[in-house]
């Protein structure tokens, strides 16, 4: 009997003493969409997040996910969340060039030749540059996760040096830097919207694409697409964005548990992402691609051929932010 009134004793003790460490943390259920499936490495990120807010918070701070778009696209959750009307969202870049200029800097061709080239940019003072544009466009980027380096595929023939894009009909995203760079390449770029581009393969109305290689599988591109160049054209981050309205009520501890979390669940989601695209390369080239890698001096005969990209977009863009990650880049290469 008194052995079970001291584990009683002891188990009030604890529950009381937790109390106060969770005091300073109100219940909130914060929405939080993307445009991603749940079995994206994002999704492996927000479980992530949701863990450790459950156990930094008791439970109390909650995240509420919405999956592929199911609650709008990533541009009009971003305008929620810049008036406060919703907490946050997983977006990459491109979308927010027109909120935040700079974020262009992004878009710009062969930028960063490898991942851990772009971790060092976006986890050192480039990424705190760009935090402080977008908390001045009302958002408060909590972490860089990793959307990753973009490929090409194509119908018509293999491309692996600058002059092999020459007359391929390419589908690309609609942004203005994406259009002037394959059309610099050679190629016949077309904007078109994502949801028409299997089809448009299909019927041969366009020649080719260009996505990361998660994409490429899941999209089932192997099956209209017969070349698969690892061009790493570009590379997009995602951010996990708060809305500054509503990150200005939240508690100092709130705002700090938020940070850490996305942390954390950046951590696991840029190795998942990393994993998985190897995974994608290998299962695209045994389902029949014909992969064909670009050698080093290619990948600078590319980037030279696109210079006159950087000319044209660089005033729009801003100076600044491309020598920021121009100089941060050459601290990661040892310059």
């Amino acid at each position: 009997m008194l052995k079970r009134r001291t584990l009683v004793t002891l188990v009030a003790g604890a529950l009381l003493a937790a109390a106060p460490a969770f005091a300073q943390f109100q219940e909130r259920t914060i929405k939080f969409t993307n445009g991603v499936n749940e079995d994206h490495p994002v999704g492996v990120g927000v479980k992530k997040m949701q863990e450790v807010l459950a156990a930094k918070t008791g439970g109390k701070m909650k995240i509420n996910a919405f999956w592929g778009g199911a609650a709008g696209n990533d541009l009009q959750a971003t305008q929620a969340l810049r008036a406060g009307t919703q907490e946050m969202v997983c977006t990459s870049s491109s979308p927010l060039v027109g909120i935040v200029k700079e974020l262009g800097v992004f878009d710009l061709p062969f930028l960063f030749a490898n991942e851990k080239e772009a971790d060092a940019v976006l986890d050192g003072p480039a990424g705190v540059y760009f935090n402080k544009k977008l908390e001045e466009a009302g958002l408060v980027n909590l972490a860089y996760w990793e959307n990753g380096f973009r490929n090409l595929t194509n119908s018509k023939k293999p491309v692996a040096k600058v002059e092999d894009f020459d007359g391929i009909k390419l589908r690309v995203m609609q942004n203005n830097i994406f259009l002037d760079t394959f059309r610099t390449l050679g190629t016949n770029a077309v904007p078109m919207a994502f949801p028409e581009v299997f089809t448009a393969l299909e019927t041969k109305t366009i020649d080719g694409q260009e996505n990361p290689f998660v994409t490429i599988e899941t999209s089932k591109f192997n099956e209209v697409q017969k070349y698969l160049s690892v061009t790493r054209h570009a590379y997009t981050p995602f951010l996990i964005l708060y809305s500054k309205k509503l990150w200005d009520g939240l508690s100092p501890q709130e705002q700090a548990v938020l940070r850490e979390a996305a942390i954390e669940g950046q951590k696991v989601q840029r190795v998942a992402n990393r994993q998985l695209n190897e995974k994608s390369l290998a299962s695209l080239r045994s389902k029949g691609m014909q992969v064909n890698e670009i050698t080093p001096a290619e990948q600078r005969r590319m980037f030279d051929k696109v210079k006159p990209v950087y000319d044209k977009n660089v005033p729009t863009i801003g100076s600044e932010p491309v020598n920021i990650v121009l100089d941060a880049l050459k601290k990661a290469r040892g310059g």
